[in-house]
């Protein structure tokens, strides 16, 4: 799988893409991250990118002119059925595992990192397939957002985790991955997690995961996963009620 990030702050990523799952994925020949300098695309001796809104207002645009063509560049040829565009915005749906997963299907993924005001709106329009936001609040640009976007697609990829049953055993898979996706578990929080000692300061792991009794730690997993979803995230558990319209695709 391939992520391309256009980007005006290409240094950006030379953090977030060089330690960790991602780097050992690209490192493995699993996925390749090509980062992309959006004033590379422009033609004036300042290597502009932005302009002043028309109508008047605080703040300065990203040109809709160098979007477009470093896009048509990275994908020359498009095909939407093997290749994803995506604008990082404020306006678009919240990314979440669902989406993740949806985006896991396409060999390119391009992500667009927006900046000051906004970008034009023909970009959205005419060009990118999608906008994705990560969370309601708003960032200086997209870049984080990037990060976030590459990083949650790329443990998903087969063999980049090292064990397959990571990420579905991971908060929103469901504590005993795909079975429980079946049996109604998938959407909510991963079970808690203990490691050694078995006692520390007085408080004790759960006595059923010390036993060894697999199907026991599995009831318990799943009882403790819902348990513990009612008590931080029962809007996930709202979500998933029988009838529910869902407020995003």
């Amino acid at each position: 799988m391939i992520f391309h990030v256009l980007t005006i702050f290409p240094e950006f990523f030379r953090g977030p893409f060089e330690h960790g799952v991602v780097a050992r994925g690209a490192k493995n020949g699993l996925l390749q991250i090509r980062i992309h300098n959006l004033r590379d695309w422009t033609s004036d001796f300042h290597k502009t990118v932005d302009d002043r809104p028309f109508g008047g207002g605080e703040g300065m645009v990203l040109k809709a002119q160098p979007i477009f063509e470093a896009a048509e560049t990275v994908l020359p040829e498009r095909d939407r059925t093997k290749q994803r565009i995506a604008l990082l915005s404020a306006h678009g749906p919240l990314f979440d595992q669902r989406a993740a997963r949806r985006l896991l299907e396409f060999e390119e993924v391009l992500l667009i990192c927006g900046r000051y005001e906004g970008v034009d709106e023909r970009v959205s329009e005419h060009l990118a397939d999608e906008e994705i936001s990560i969370g309601d609040y708003v960032l200086s640009g997209g870049e984080l957002a990037a990060a976030v976007v590459v990083d949650a697609v790329a443990r998903l990829i087969p063999g980049v985790l090292g064990n397959e049953e990571s990420s579905q055993r991971e908060s929103f898979c469901g504590p005993g991955g795909d079975a429980e996706a079946e049996s109604g578990q998938a959407g909510i929080l991963d079970c808690p997690h203990y490691t050694r000692p078995a006692v520390f300061r007085g408080w004790s792991v759960p006595e059923v995961l010390l036993g060894g009794n697999h199907a026991e730690i599995r009831k318990w997993r799943n009882r403790a996963a819902m348990e513990k979803t009612r008590r931080l995230r029962a809007d996930l558990l709202a979500e998933r009620a029988p009838g529910r319209t869902p407020e995003r695709e």
